[in-house]
């Protein structure tokens, strides 16, 4: 079984990656008073000493009232969290790493029961369909969060980081814009067809460009499933993912990280068929751009019967392997599995595939 495709080095911008594997931004809810830690940086370098070519933090909220949904979400702004990051990056970088962080905005998803100072905000006071929650945003509010995205990312760059990643997927604020079921505007940032309604993205995604320049890589995550309704679908065919993805790159992301929940699942089979291409693979095909592939990566107490198809379907290593071999997509994310085992990427590549440690839902509630 030869992991050599997950391996290759890839050049993105000024940015040279040793191999294809990301760790998955992941939520650990753990940042007290939303400031990183000695900690986060612990937790973070572990997994660059452990041979991830790209490590993407957890949310990090931008300066916007109310834009985190628990107390335990670290900010990216402010200078205490900004030192602290800049450690996470420091430590990162001496463990041979490169990191970036993922910046975000909660919109009106609910995390905890916990409910921020500020009035919730989202495109129309909306958490998902008839499901009315805080208020809708105004033109003044968007101005002034696209504002804070370029922020952010300013201060990622100005921070030491080596790429910044928006989260525009899973319910969030941006992709509460995507939505028709969340995003009921008749102004310039709504409208009945997704690629309107991509306009306030667009918008967050120049800004951040302007913030940090043509040579600084901008990554994005975009997602058909909400938190809301896993069944959602923003593009059911080919050319509604163009009139969606493509002015977003077009805009400034340099890379699309695609997450569904099972990589393995074909976007499209109605047009070729069962094996065909996952949701990162028909992003790139239509956008041309590079592409991040994610879900379940690794999914089991045992890594090998995961890879077999045991409570994974289809998700072989061979899978895996055989579409990155084929650039059917660029990068694969791990998420949970890298919370099991830090070593997980350094394992795979000596094809010591026996001495992975299984996903535990314990590791959910730790930063090790």
């Amino acid at each position: 079984m030869s992991t050599d495709a997950l391996f290759r080095p890839l050049t993105l911008k000024n940015l040279t990656l040793p191999n294809r594997i990301v760790m998955a931004p992941m939520t650990r809810d753990m940042a007290k008073d939303g400031i990183p830690g000695q900690a986060h940086a612990a937790y973070y370098s572990r997994r660059a000493a452990g041979g991830v070519g790209l490590i993407l933090t957890e949310g990090t909220v931008i300066d916007r009232p109310a834009s985190r949904n628990s107390p335990g979400i670290p900010f990216f702004h402010g200078q205490k969290a900004l030192a602290g990051w800049g450690e996470v990056a420091k430590a990162v970088h001496a463990a041979g790493g490169r990191i970036g962080p993922q910046i975000w905005h909660t919109g009106a998803v609910r995390y905890s029961k916990w409910e921020p100072d500020a009035p919730v905000e989202s495109p129309s006071g909306l958490i998902g369909p008839n499901d009315p929650r805080g208020v809708a945003m105004s033109e003044e509010d968007i101005a002034d969060t696209v504002s804070a995205f370029a922020r952010a990312a300013r201060d990622a760059k100005d921070a030491g980081f080596d790429v910044v990643e928006l989260h525009g997927a899973h319910g969030y604020l941006i992709d509460q814009f995507f939505w028709s079921g969340a995003n009921t505007r008749t102004d310039a940032f709504g409208g009945a067809t997704i690629k309107e309604r991509a306009r306030f993205a667009a918008a967050a995604l120049r800004a951040v460009r302007e913030a940090v320049g043509p040579d600084f890589p901008i990554l994005l995550r975009v997602s058909q499933w909400k938190q809301q309704d896993y069944k959602a679908r923003l593009a059911a065919t080919p050319q509604e993912m163009t009139d969606w993805l493509l002015p977003l790159v077009e805009a400034g992301a340099d890379v699309l990280h695609c997450s569904q929940r099972r990589f393995w699942e074909p976007e499209f089979p109605e047009i070729d068929g069962p094996e065909g291409l996952n949701f990162a693979g028909w992003a790139k095909k239509l956008t041309g751009a590079l592409t991040i592939s994610v879900g379940s990566v690794g999914l089991n107490t045992d890594f090998m019967e995961a890879f077999r198809g045991v409570n994974a379907g289809a998700a072989t290593l061979d899978n895996l392997t055989a579409r990155m071999a084929r650039d059917e997509f660029d990068l694969i994310a791990v998420g949970r599995a890298l919370l099991s085992d830090a070593q997980w990427v350094n394992k795979v590549a000596a094809n010591q595939f026996s001495e992975l440690h299984g996903f535990d839902v314990k590791d959910l509630a730790t930063l090790v």
